[in-house]
C-alpha cells in the first residue's frame, strides 16, 4: 500500500509559464533588434554590386555633409572620437571601425578621419557604401 503525505507536492515543475516568458522576449528581442540600428541619417555613396561580410561589433564613425564627425549619433570632434575608439580598443584588441561618409561629405574629412585611425594603430578601418543596384 502506498501512502500519500498531505501538504508535500511531488516534485513536478510545469514548464508552460518559463516557455512562455521565453518566447514572448524572443518575440521582444526579434521586433527591436533592427531598430537597433545606431548612427546619423546619411546618404551613404554606392560602390559595387556585392556586399562584404563585415563585424557587427565594430565601431561606427559617421562623417556628414558639413564635415562634423559622429560616433554613432554623439557628435564629437575628431580628436575625441580617436581617444574613444583607443580606450575601447583597449578592451578589444580587435577591434574593427567602420567609417561612414555622406555621398555629399568633404572627401578630407574622411580621410582625415581615416589617416589619424591609421596613426595611432588602427588596422581595420573600412568604409561603408551601398550596393550599387543598377
Amino acid at each position: 500500500m502506498s501512502r500519500r503525505r498531505s501538504g508535500v507536492s511531488d516534485g513536478n515543475m510545469s514548464l508552460t509559464p518559463m516557455i512562455d516568458i521565453m518566447t514572448t522576449l524572443l518575440a521582444v528581442f526579434m521586433v527591436t533588434t533592427p531598430m537597433m540600428t545606431t548612427g546619423i541619417d546619411i546618404e551613404l555613396p554606392r560602390a559595387g554590386t556585392s556586399a562584404m561580410t563585415g563585424n557587427d561589433h565594430a565601431i561606427q564613425i559617421s562623417v556628414d555633409e558639413k564635415g562634423n564627425y559622429y560616433l554613432l549619433d554623439t557628435k564629437l570632434p575628431r580628436d575625441e572620437i580617436v581617444k574613444r575608439a583607443i580606450a575601447m580598443r583597449g578592451e578589444n584588441p580587435n577591434l574593427s571601425i567602420t567609417l561612414s561618409g555622406d555621398t555629399h561629405a568633404d572627401y578630407g574629412a574622411v580621410m582625415s578621419m581615416m589617416g589619424k585611425l591609421k596613426d595611432v594603430g588602427f588596422q581595420r578601418v573600412g568604409l561603408r557604401t551601398q550596393i550599387d543596384n543598377k
